[in-house]
């Protein structure tokens, strides 16, 4: 990933060991004059800064993540999130662990009624290594929280451990103590090697959450076949220009996005769009860079590289999804902030009361050392953010891609659908059933007609010049898209508009001729001369075929118990044609863009949350109007930027099956966030009462943040009902 996107830096994050931490540096990072927001993501180590271009630069974010004691490089040159999973740090771990195991034979062996206490300067030479060795990191990091006038798990540790070590000192170098001295040097040395393996077994499993980007990312081939002055050569990917043509060999991945001059093969792109079979493609027909090709020899040019290609955007949006913070996240966030101070606070209070009302300042001391360990938040840290990025995840590589944290939230809680319908529910390959024409002939119609949308790329400007074949058309200028109403054009000295009945009515020209046409559910078209001397010169009709996974679409949907609405630009006889099919209850036809945006607006007045599923210019507004925007994949640019999820495949069954990954994700969130709660809540009064030991606390935190973890990776195991 590049260190800067526009306006936005991505940084990698080091040295963070809980939510405390990941708060403290992204109050250092809005603190950076000319930063508008800052997300630090603890499960990823990544924050993600927007930016005042050019007031904050990369310094300055940089010097501030170190000025809060944590290390930050731009996002791909450090600090990933495996560095602790190394052969090294498994290795520190378990000689801290050998040297631990003397420490804890007393205990194993009590049971069997074995008395075996180790010499006590025996214990402190192996109790040593273990607490300032093995355990440096949390002295560093409680040092660099100090430092920053706050708390972290870190400090937590470090305080409890060096706690249990100094009674212990103290205990053995006191004269009249003797060889009956009560030495705590396991408890201090258990607790470190169980928080650091902890960590460990995390970093871990954290690496399987971001699986679905290193899969991604190993899509991208190193090097491409050019064709250049007849001749083929290699060069890297990197090199690729617009333009360039490509030779791709059978079970080759192809280079970057191209369009097939010569050749007919079949190309697998389930890793890009979900979709389980290959596709056969041919002369015209597009590929997209990192599908693998089939059987053919395919030529192909050339049409989109670096962050443009597909590849790189579906990449870069599953990156921001993982890296992005949910609203549910926010709770955690704030119960963090005060979570450190309030337990050091209690665990002082644990100290003074053994000591005042019990006499037992030892076991006082004992108990503040389980309450420090036990209250340690990381796994309310990573509670949200792992559940994300499994989720989102697996959603990918499934052709379903959420683009930010907070629409797969939303999504879980929506119970209304609005429909676009050409290109979402019918096949969006629109075909001219009829035609005619008022004062001219039909053969000049059909010609005027394809002359005016020759420039088009709309599915029914297509199916004109389809109608029309190969004859040559008019030079046509001025040509200006108007969306939701058709297209103006000038031929000659001639203006001309094709479009549908308010098209036509900004010009005052009455439509007439379709009523039979439009209740049969056809989609009417009208073109006049506008200047000079205007007049309407004929009509088309249209007709759309559903896909064939529309009405199984729809059914899903309507078991789940979502509510469906279709809006559409097309005329309420083919609207309500579409709805009757398919079981929708409420119609809007006829609307503009921002007439379908108003209308999502009304639904979502009404207290309800709104998803909308598009796929053209015209749905934009709706799309962003909308709690959650849907862009069907084979969709406009302009809908897929507007939308936070887009179905990779032009299927409408994926939308009950985004549905179902948003609220499963939101159930694992909800389920992450009660176990670290739970643990925290119910472990500090256990602690402060006596009823834990520090190794028992030790080993509970770090169990908490493996479950926690572990749990979110079961959705990995997440296959969607439709089959693919």
């Amino acid at each position: 990933m590049e260190a800067r996107l526009g306006n936005e830096y991505a940084l990698a994050i080091s040295g963070m060991s809980c939510a405390a931490c990941a708060g403290r540096v992204e109050r250092a990072l809005q603190g950076v004059p000319g930063v508008e927001r800052a997300v630090v993501n603890l499960a990823t180590e990544q924050a993600r800064v927007a930016t005042q271009a050019p007031t904050a630069d990369l310094d300055a974010l940089i010097a501030a993540v170190r000025k809060a004691g944590y290390e930050a490089a731009p996002a791909g040159q450090g600090g990933a999130p495996a560095a602790a999973n190394t052969r090294a740090e498994a290795g520190r771990i378990a000689l801290a662990a050998l040297l631990t195991l003397p420490l804890l034979l007393p205990m194993l062996l009590a049971p069997f009624g074995h008395a075996l206490m180790l010499p006590g300067w025996l214990q402190l030479a192996l109790a040593a290594p273990v607490q300032f060795w093995a355990g440096a990191r949390f002295y560093r990091g409680a040092w660099s929280a100090l430092q920053a006038r706050s708390g972290n798990m870190d400090l937590l540790v470090a305080l409890g451990t060096s706690a249990a070590f100094g009674l212990s000192l103290f205990e053995l170098l006191r004269p009249q103590a003797g060889a009956m001295a009560q030495l705590y040097f396991e408890a201090g040395a258990v607790v470190i090697v169980l928080v650091r393996l902890g960590k460990w077994l995390e970093a871990r499993a954290k690496v399987q959450t971001t699986e679905a980007i290193r899969a991604l990312q190993a899509l991208r081939p190193e090097r491409a076949r050019v064709r250049q002055d007849g001749a083929e050569r290699e060069i890297g990917v990197d090199l690729l220009r617009v333009g360039d043509q490509l030779v791709v060999r059978p079970g080759e991945r192809i280079p970057m996005d191209a369009l097939v001059l010569e050749g007919r093969t079949h190309v697998d792109e389930s890793m890009m769009t979900g979709e389980s079979r290959p596709l056969s493609k041919g002369p015209g027909a597009g590929v997209i860079g990192g599908s693998v090709n089939g059987e053919g020899v395919l030529l192909a040019q050339v049409t989109a590289v670096g962050t443009a290609s597909t590849l790189a955007r579906i990449i870069r949006a599953v990156e921001d999804a993982q890296a992005g913070k949910a609203p549910v996240q926010r709770l955690a966030d704030r119960v963090t902030a005060l979570f450190v101070p309030l337990i050091l606070v209690i665990a002082l209070l644990t100290l003074v009361s053994w000591s005042l009302v019990a006499g037992n300042w030892e076991q006082g001391l004992l108990n503040a050392v389980s309450v420090l360990v036990i209250a340690c938040p990381c796994a309310l840290g990573l509670a949200t953010p792992t559940a994300i990025m499994a989720g989102t995840g697996v959603a990918a590589r499934h052709g379903i891609l959420i683009k930010d944290a907070q629409a797969l939230e939303l999504m879980h809680s929506v119970r209304v659908i609005a429909f676009d319908k050409t290109g979402t529910l019918t096949a969006g390959r629109p075909q001219l059933l009829q035609r005619e024409a008022f004062g001219i002939d039909q053969d000049q119609l059909l010609h005027l007609g394809a002359s005016v949308q020759q420039g088009s790329e709309h599915p029914l400007a297509r199916a004109l010049r389809e109608a029309a074949g190969a004859a040559e058309l008019d030079a046509a200028s001025a040509v200006t898209a108007v969306p939701g109403f058709g297209v103006t054009a000038r031929l000659g000295a001639t203006d001309y508009a094709l479009g549908n009945a308010a098209l036509l009515g900004r010009y005052g020209i009455a439509v007439r001729g379709a009523e039979a046409m439009e209740l049969a559910g056809h989609t009417v078209s009208w073109l006049a001369r506008v200047a000079p001397q205007p007049a309407l010169l004929g009509l088309f009709a249209f007709g759309d075929k559903l896909k064939p996974e529309s009405a199984a679409a729809l059914k899903r949907l309507h078991q789940l118990g979502l509510q469906t609405v279709l809006l559409t630009g097309d005329n309420a006889g083919s609207a309500r044609q579409i709805a009757s099919a398919l079981g929708i209850g409420q119609v809007h036809a006829q609307a503009t863009p921002e007439g379908k945006a108003a209308i999502v607006g009304q639904l979502r007045a009404a207290g309800t949350r709104v998803a909308m599923v598009g796929d053209g210019i015209n749905d934009a507004p709706a799309l962003a109007a909308a709690d959650v925007g849907i862009a069907m994949g084979g969709g406009t640019d302009v809908a897929m930027h507007s939308a936070g999820v887009t179905l990779m495949r032009g299927d409408p069954r994926l939308l009950a099956d985004a549905i179902d990954i948003s609220r499963r994700t939101y159930n694992k969130i909800r389920q992450n966030l009660f176990w670290a709660f739970i643990f925290n809540l119910a472990g500090v009064p256990l602690a402060a009462l006596g009823m834990l030991n520090p190794m028992l606390a030790g080993a509970m935190m770090a169990f908490s943040s493996v479950a926690v973890v572990s749990n979110a990776l079961l959705l990995k195991r997440w296959a969607p009902a439709s089959g693919e």
